[in-house]
């Protein structure tokens, strides 16, 4: 008899610089995700493979789903921020922040929360370092949403 691994749900951060796309599909396998969520707000890439529908189709072969956010991709002028200096990125972040509030953001940013609740979800943009990438801003508002909800169900249980 096989073992079976159980995956958690939740949301990681994933950046494909510097990977092929072998590699880069192969570690989502290892670490169990099942739905890619890319918060690019264009998903195209140079490098090959990363181009939504070749990505779209990397990952079908493999059993994960691929879902494009474009609500929650930073905006061009806002992107030079996040390899500045500290005090530049601090604003790109504060910037960024103030953006998920928007509607459409926000909405999109539900959707994510929820997923991530059913299943294990990566959220997908360029940047190796996550810390230089909005990515980090997504993931940190999802975490005070997932946060908010349980401290509000533990409320609404006593």
């Amino acid at each position: 008899m096989t073992a079976v691994t159980t995956v958690e749900p939740g949301l990681v951060g994933v950046g494909y610089e510097g990977q092929p796309i072998d590699n880069f599909v192969a570690g989502l396998l290892a670490a169990g995700v099942s739905r890619l969520v890319d918060v690019r707000l264009t998903p195209i890439s140079r490098k090959p493979g990363f181009s939504k529908s070749a990505l779209t189709r990397a990952l079908a072969d493999v059993g994960i789903s691929y879902e494009h956010r474009r609500e929650l991709g930073n905006p061009k002028t806002n992107r030079s921020g996040f390899t500045g200096a500290p005090e530049e990125l601090a604003a790109a972040r504060a910037r960024f922040a103030e953006m998920l509030r928007e509607p459409a953001a926000a909405d999109a940013l539900d959707a994510v929360v929820e997923a991530g609740q059913r299943e294990r979800v990566a959220v997908l943009c360029f940047e190796a370092d996550q810390r230089h990438c909005h990515r980090d801003v997504v993931l940190q508002a999802a975490q005070n949403r997932l946060l908010s909800a349980s401290g509000a169900r533990r409320r609404r249980e006593r």
